[in-house]
Parts: C-alpha cells; structure tokens; sequence
C-alpha cells in the first residue's frame, strides 16, 4: 500500500498544524511557527487566495488519515453518493478506516504507528486477523488486539501513558483489549483540525 514517506515536519510547519502527530512536529511548530524555506516568516498561510486554503483543508485530510490522491478522491467520489452533507460523509468514511479506529482506541500514539499495527497483522476484527489498514469498520463491529499484541510493551506503554479518551461511537470492553463500533461516527466526534466545506467546494469545481 502506497504511502507519504517524505519530510513530515516540513508538512506540519506548511499546513500549520502537528499533522502526524508526533513529538518533533509539535516541537518544530512551537519553535518555529511559520511555513518553512527562505521567505517563510513573510509569507501568509492561504494568503487571501481561495483555492489555496480549499487545497490546504484536503491536504491536511489526506496526511492526517495517510491516503494518497487517487486514494482520497475515490473516498470522497463514494461519499457523493451517500446520504448526507459529502463533507461530514467524507470525514465519516475517513474515521472508519481500521488504523484511525485502532488509533481511537488508544493503542497506537498516532494514525501511522496504528497502521504499522494493522499491517504487522496485530488487529482482529471480529477474531479474524485483518492486515488491511484502509478496511472499513461498521456498526457491531469488534476490533481487538491479537494475543501476541496483548503482550506487546508499545502497546501497553500506550494505553497506560496516552490514557486517550474512547470517542463516543466506540465502546471498549475486554478490559482495553477491544472496542466495539457501537454507531457511525458523527461530526461532533471527529476533532480533526480539517474544514470539509472548503474540500468539497474544491471538488465540485
């Protein structure tokens, strides 16, 4: 599976936000906060230009939930034709993905440690191993951790450190070891620091 490995503070420091969530970006963010290269202090993030700031908003989608262009725009192609605003649709889809539900559960310290999780085929989902991070989780759903997971230090260190807040379409039970999709995601759940309405607006162009 296809996926951004190049300069990650660089993408924080562009887009103004700890995109991959990790300690040197918010670092980086704190220390110097303004886009990066030589005229970075001068320069306006979105600058009066429309199409720069809707860009920015999917840009900031796509490195937060780790999906490339073709990747992206076909999840936002199915969220046309579902029902709702395609925004909150698109931004529903995204949260479905197995790593984000594993990175909501609280196992994994960001979305790209959780994916690495998925596809070391760490993740059950109802009992069955699943190595693909982009599989869509739905209503009665459990995912839980693989028995050699349940004894893995990472995994341990992060639920006992991050001590992360279940969202309210999860439910955990097994004592931490499992969460249950109870409901679909809504908006008020998803704390992404992203404006859908700008991503559609860009689209629908």
């Amino acid at each position: 599976m296809a996926r951004y490995t190049g300069p990650k503070v660089r993408i924080s420091r562009r887009l103004g936000t700890n995109i991959f969530e990790n300690e040197k970006g918010r670092q980086a963010l704190e220390r110097r906060p303004f886009p990066p290269g030589q005229h970075g202090r001068t320069r306006r993030r979105n600058s009066g230009s429309e199409y720069l700031a809707q860009m920015q908003e999917k840009q900031k989608a796509k490195y937060i939930y780790g999906l490339l262009e073709k990747q992206f725009h076909k999840t936002y192609m199915e969220a046309i034709r579902l029902d709702g605003p395609t925004g909150e649709v698109l931004l529903r889809l995204l949260e479905q993905r197995l790593d984000n539900v594993v990175y909501r559960a609280g196992w994994a310290s960001s979305r790209p440690q959780a994916r690495q999780f998925v596809n070391h085929g760490l993740i059950h989902v109802d009992g069955k191993r699943v190595d693909i991070a982009s599989f869509r989780c739905t209503t009665g759903d459990v995912v839980s951790l693989s028995p050699r997971a349940q004894k893995m230090i990472v995994i341990q260190h992060n639920v006992d450190v991050l001590d992360r807040s279940v969202v309210g379409w999860l439910e955990t039970g097994e004592a931490g070891q499992a969460v249950t999709v109870r409901s679909l995601p809504e908006r008020e759940h998803i704390d992404v620091p992203v404006r859908e309405s700008l991503i559609v607006e860009l689209y629908s162009k």
